[in-house]
């Protein structure tokens, strides 16, 4: 048997408890924000059937031909894979439950997505998603929503620099006719192509368009424009979406480039984006999938959706130099002497029963030791008990940032100590 220390998987990354305490601070912003706006919590599995992502994200498609973690069940030969995003998840419980049998859900989740790619800041093999979707909802108010929030949301992060672009994929038959102008014209250029776009020609050729190859920049410039080829309807839709926003004083820019990387989308899409990031410089995207319920098996219906990622997020945000949560410890009791320990565990309860963070010393040491540790602790205030304090039904209080300490009745320590935390 090997002694070799065993390895987190490359990509997959602990949060240790030092991070932790941002994690925590962020996911509580992020669900209050939720509830401001009426959505409401589901959870689904981190494993759905293969065929789940095949069908609604495309299967020619980077995420399905290279990035799925994908399996075979040993036990009863299931095709299953570990959830690459969360739309398609949150759209099949929706039908498999009948959520949209008499009212349109505002929906959100959180949680770890997974995709093989190359680990590098900001891209991880697993990586965590805030998705939020709204299914049942035909409007460009829907739109105009989704896209508020995420800008209350940068200002509740503190966050600067993320800019919003914006686009509209039409309907399916503009998409076809673009669709077919697309093929011909870059058929007409397929010594220009490389390796990606000469494969995506035929099977997806709106996903050239988002090349980042700086030597196919000049060919993709000159493409049509799915812009030309747009329904009334749908212009109408992205026009009210804009004046909405222009009323809202949401600042946008207007990207005809913008295809996302997912088959579901039409009409909206928009991403907000930062230039801090590097390459990862998308830190929220989404649009409409009006088609998508339909793909997967349900009656149709319109639907909205983006997600957001959240270690990218958490990157700007300490970036940013945010005043974020204090110590996770009001609290730490120090003790010495049997009869003081028992005083400091019944001391310890007391304080947590009126809703302080507690600390209480194990493993015993000197105070000097003890002390120590209460001031790494971060903890606000100690209370000191020794024998001596425990006989006389009294314990020691000292602020940790200065200020004297000061005995009291040990029945009067929590109404002391929450005096001096607030």
């Amino acid at each position: 048997m090997s002694n070799e220390t065993i390895q987190a998987v490359r990509g997959m990354n602990d949060i240790l408890p030092d991070e932790a305490g941002l994690w925590l601070w962020f996911e509580e912003v992020v669900r209050d924000w939720l509830h401001g706006y009426g959505y409401r919590n589901i959870r689904m599995p981190l494993v759905e059937p293969t065929s789940l992502f095949k069908r609604a994200i495309g299967e020619v498609t980077d995420i399905v031909e290279k990035e799925m973690y994908s399996f075979e069940d040993s036990l009863n030969g299931d095709h299953l894979t570990l959830r690459p995003e969360g739309t398609a998840s949150c759209v099949r419980a929706v039908l498999q439950h009948n959520l949209l049998y008499n009212a349109p859900q505002r929906l959100y989740y959180s949680g770890q997505m997974f995709r093989h790619e190359r680990p590098q800041k900001g891209r991880y093999r697993q990586f965590h998603q805030v998705g939020v979707e709204a299914l049942g909802f035909a409007g460009p108010d829907i739109d105009a929503e989704q896209i508020l929030m995420c800008a209350r949301l940068w200002k509740k992060l503190g966050l600067r620099d993320v800019t919003l672009q914006l686009n509209t994929l039409g309907d399916t038959a503009s998409r076809h006719r673009h669709r077919e102008k697309l093929i011909a014209y870059f058929a007409q250029h397929t010594a220009l192509l490389d390796a990606d776009a000469t494969r995506r020609l035929h099977s997806n050729p709106l996903r050239i368009l988002d090349s980042k190859n700086p030597a196919m920049q000049e060919i993709i410039a000159g493409a049509p424009k799915l812009m030309d080829e747009l329904e009334d309807e749908a212009l109408k839709h992205f026009d009210e979406l804009q004046a909405i926003l222009k009323r809202h004083d949401v600042p946008f820019e207007l990207n005809p480039r913008l295809v996302r990387g997912l088959d579901y989308y039409n009409r909206t899409v928009f991403e907000w984006v930062t230039t801090r990031l590097g390459a990862q410089g998308t830190v929220c995207a989404g649009g409409r999938y009006d088609g998508l319920i339909a793909q997967i098996g349900g009656k149709p219906a319109p639907a909205m959706g983006f997600a957001m990622g959240v270690e990218r997020l958490l990157a700007l945000v300490q970036e940013d130099g945010m005043a974020l949560p204090g110590a996770d410890v009001d609290v730490y009791v120090v003790h010495q002497g049997e009869l003081a320990g028992q005083l400091a565990s019944k001391m310890a309860e007391q304080l947590r029963d009126g809703g302080l963070r507690v600390l209480l010393h194990c493993g015993g040491g000197s105070f000097k030791s003890q002390m120590k540790k209460a001031d790494g602790s971060g903890a606000r205030v100690s209370v000191v008990i020794g024998d001596d304090e425990a006989q006389a039904g009294e314990v020691a209080v000292k602020p940790m940032q200065g200020g004297e300490q000061m005995r009291v009745r040990a029945q009067d320590a929590v109404a002391t100590i929450n005096g001096l935390i607030k």
